[in-house]
């Protein structure tokens, strides 16, 4: 799965459709192509379960219609156009669809494909001068996680609005309870226990033709990155947060012992080492029938510790506690935040882009334990970044 990166094999379309959103109140000229008083007009690349979900958000926040769709599949954006109202002349498939989307009159798009495509996508949208929001994960290689860094980088010279659509960083116990431990609340760092332990089960799934191994994409190592970029990244983009910094090197393990399907593993246990020799141990388990869900990560100081659950509690204990509280339904609320804060920078033009950053150090950091585990030996992070692996996805059988 070594291979350069080919732009012309690695277009795609999602979906997106159109609603009829409330107008609401906009200084003029800070939207391209919006007058004062319009909302942002929105194209969603990738109409399948997130991304109608997500668009249905967007459109109940009553800041943005949604005037585009794409999707590979007539069978997903089809349907999404006629439940979302876009014209049924704006609804694109085949892999370039995205491009015809890109080139309609629109403000920004919302990228909600399989991970192998956001590169591409965000790169191209940047070019064409749209407002990006992006899910995560960003990438599932090094060179897709650069490109991305690129785009953010574009996107704030070219005065425009990017932003990784990561629920914890938003969610007001997380953002508390990481700001004191910055503060020195758990004293020095010395070591980590993060965990995402999921019942993947129903992803388990046979895909024998290449629009099924294109649908079921979770089950593909270069289109989802296997789980542990594709989920884990939540529980890891929670280390890298803490730490504030790039781990040094990994090293661990992973196989498949319950899956029967598809390339990927269903479970990974990698330690990462970080600066000041802090370690960080991480568990992923999937496709364990009646596992629990756990999505955790939890830091030990000499002062005391920090425990972090999505959608559960977040605290602090020890010498300077911290009750927190519980996050609830952080999924939705997250994203809900994330729309709100697309809308703002957009309207207020700020496109400092705070988010590409961080997200493109845990995608890497997410990367690097993959590496480290696929190869059962460690691996340092400058040998990540100077190795440069690229994942490669064959699209014969596909429409272009």
């Amino acid at each position: 799965m070594r291979a350069s990166i080919s732009p012309s094999r690695r277009s795609f379309l999602g979906g997106a459709a159109a609603s009829a959103a409330a107008f609401t109140t906009m200084r003029p000229g800070l939207v391209r192509g919006t007058e004062a008083n319009s909302a942002v007009e929105i194209g969603l690349i990738g109409c399948g379960g997130r991304g109608s979900w997500i668009a249905d958000l967007f459109r109940k926040s009553g800041k943005y219609r949604i005037v585009a769709a794409a999707d590979y599949f007539p069978d997903r954006v089809e349907p999404f156009g006629e439940s979302f109202g876009v014209p049924a002349d704006r609804r694109y498939s085949t892999l370039s669809g995205y491009r015809r989307l890109l080139d309609s009159k629109l403000d920004a798009v919302v990228i909600e494909t399989p991970p192998y495509f956001h590169p591409e996508q965000a790169a191209a949208a940047v070019d064409a001068g749209r407002h990006v929001y992006c899910a995560k994960p960003i990438a599932v290689d090094v060179p897709g996680c650069l490109s991305i860094a690129d785009s953010g980088k574009r996107a704030t010279g070219k005065k425009l609005v990017f932003l990784v659509d990561f629920q914890t960083r938003v969610n007001p116990f997380y953002v508390e309870a990481v700001r004191r431990v910055h503060e020195g609340a758990i004293g020095r760092l010395i070591s980590s226990q993060s965990a995402y332990l999921w019942d993947a089960s129903v992803h388990d799934r046979a895909a024998d033709t290449p629009e099924d191994r294109l649908r079921y994409w979770y089950n593909s190592r270069a289109l989802g990155g296997d789980v542990i970029v594709e989920q884990d990244i939540h529980t890891l983009d929670v280390a890298t947060w803490i730490t504030g910094a790039d781990p040094l090197l990994a090293f661990g393990w992973t196989g498949r012992r319950a899956r029967k399907h598809g390339e990927i593993n269903d479970h990974f246990a990698v330690t990462y080492v970080f600066p000041d020799n802090v370690v960080v141990n991480f568990l992923s388990q999937k496709a364990v029938p009646g596992a629990p869900d756990e999505i955790r990560c939890r830091f030990f100081g000499t002062d005391g510790f920090i425990d972090t659950r999505y959608g559960g509690d977040v605290a602090i204990a020890g010498k300077h506690p911290y009750a927190g509280g519980n996050t609830g339904p952080i999924y939705a609320q997250g994203a809900v935040a994330n729309i709100e804060a697309f809308y703002d920078r957009i309207a207020t033009g700020d496109c400092s882009n705070p988010t590409v950053a961080p997200s493109v150090r845990s995608n890497l950091t997410c990367v690097l334990g993959r590496t480290a585990a696929y190869a059962q030996h460690e691996v340092t992070w400058k040998q990540l970044l100077d190795g440069g692996e690229a994942f490669r996805y064959d699209f014969a059988g596909l429409k272009a």
